[in-house]
């Protein structure tokens, strides 16, 4: 078989439309920011295969499981490490933005701010609570929730028809064979639908370049460059010692996943790279039932680079705004987050909705504040999409692992750059999306 050409490589093209748009929004910013549906495109192909993919990897991998109580314990430990290492990244990024103080000096006044544009972030934050958020768990119809794309509600269905159809048993085999083709069949279209990932990661970042401007960086750098700076240190330090708890190298495993990363960075969307990412794990060892229940939870509850975000951006609006916070009310905002940032999952434009539920919890700290965010935001939530991807990758890896349903070998050798003997073609494909 030939060699590859490094150019028909998805990371090298991915990483040539990043630059392409960079490049083409600082020299043409005009014509550059209508390069935004190319993004938006390619970000809506996927999302419309992220409901079924989700379906037909839960139904099947449940089907196949020995009993219903091993779904409940895989859940479980799910959201015992979800909760317990979203809470170590909202805790670094208080650590972070006390130190660093990244608002001091900023000097804003709220009295000046204009309101109006963020006012669908402050209108749709009074309406957030844990109860509506559970009650939106439950669709009003399974169409309904297919046709919205509600990763929740989808997999609450999911596991329902998983659970009915491991009840049924060697009846319903035929049924069970023929929703695993399916979801082989929604993976080879994701195959084909990344060829047009470089396009759509060109146009979203000349969209982001060209529209906001490498100059609005300038004032609000500080507080970038300890986003960025905290969410390296948390992927490196934190989720790195518990890879290597885990038994694999976190170096190793991002080189692995560095096409996602790309992808991630290119459309500052996370879920752009949750088709591959659940393929990807799958092939490395871990077991279809766990990919089908932690990769798409985690989406909702595993948000380590948006809580780090949520944190530093909370106590940066205060110090812009000359609100000197006593340790108290800076772990009280830790506390407000722990729910809101929970709440929030899934609701379109969370950051910010969770942002002022929090702020509106604190009247010292003036709601008008966000209008600080709102030029910089879209060059942070690169970050913390990225965080995001890698957290849920590290988080499927450790439940996995924690539930003797993860071939460490397998992973090793992968990771080592060795190929395992039987390999499944739709996998192939969605490992290298090229070949």
């Amino acid at each position: 078989m030939p060699k590859k050409k490094f150019y028909s490589n998805l990371y090298v093209q991915v990483l040539a439309g990043i630059a392409l748009g960079i490049l083409f929004g600082f020299v043409s910013p005009e014509q550059a920011a209508a390069m935004k549906p190319l993004g938006d495109g390619f970000i809506k192909l996927v999302r419309m295969l992220i409901a079924p993919i989700v379906f037909t990897t839960v139904v099947v991998g449940i089907a196949h499981m020995g009993a219903m109580k091993d779904v409940g314990r895989i859940g479980l430990r799910a959201l015992i490490y979800f909760e317990v290492v979203s809470t170590v990244a909202l805790a670094i990024g208080l650590v972070v933005v006390t130190v660093l103080q990244p608002g001091s000096g900023v000097g804003f006044d709220p009295n000046t701010a204009d309101l109006s544009s963020v006012a669908q972030y402050t209108t749709a934050s009074k309406q957030l609570s844990t109860i509506d958020f559970l009650l939106n768990v439950i669709p009003d119809t399974v169409v309904g929730a297919f046709a919205r794309g509600e990763v929740l509600q989808v997999l609450l269905f999911a596991v329902l028809f998983g659970l009915a159809l491991l009840q049924l048993g060697p009846r319903v085999r035929g049924l069970v064979d023929v929703i695993g083709m399916g979801s082989d069949g929604l993976f080879q279209v994701v195959g084909i639908i990344m060829r047009l990932a470089p396009i759509g990661a060109f146009g979203a970042m000349s969209f982001t370049v060209g529209r906001y401007g490498l100059a609005s960086l300038v004032s609000l750098g500080k507080l970038m460059i300890g986003v960025y700076a905290t969410c390296f240190f948390f992927v490196f330090i934190v989720l790195g010692s518990i890879a290597a708890a885990t038994g694999f190298s976190i170096l190793k495993f991002l080189k692995y996943i560095a096409e996602e990363i790309l992808i991630v960075l290119g459309t500052s969307s996370s879920e752009s790279a949750l088709p591959r990412l659940m393929a990807k794990l799958e092939y490395l060892g871990c077991a279809k039932p766990v990919v089908g229940l932690v990769v798409p939870t985690g989406y909702s509850f595993n948000l380590d680079g948006t809580s780090i975000y949520m944190t530093m951006a909370a106590v940066f609006v205060a110090q812009a705004s000359g609100v000197h916070l006593t340790l108290g009310q800076e772990l009280g905002i830790l506390g407000v987050l722990l729910l809101t940032s929970k709440g929030a999952a899934a609701v379109t434009g969370s950051g910010f909705i969770t942002l002022a539920a929090t702020l509106a919890a604190f009247p010292a700290i003036p709601v008008a504040g966000l209008t600080l965010l709102l030029g910089v935001d879209r060059f942070m939530s690169e970050a913390r999409a990225i965080t995001n991807l890698i957290g849920n990758a590290v988080a499927t890896m450790v439940v996995a692992k924690w539930d003797g349903a993860l071939d460490l070998a397998r992973a090793r050798s992968i990771l080592d750059g060795g190929t395992p003997v039987e390999v499944t073609e739709v996998t192939v494909v969605l490992v290298d999306a090229n070949s």
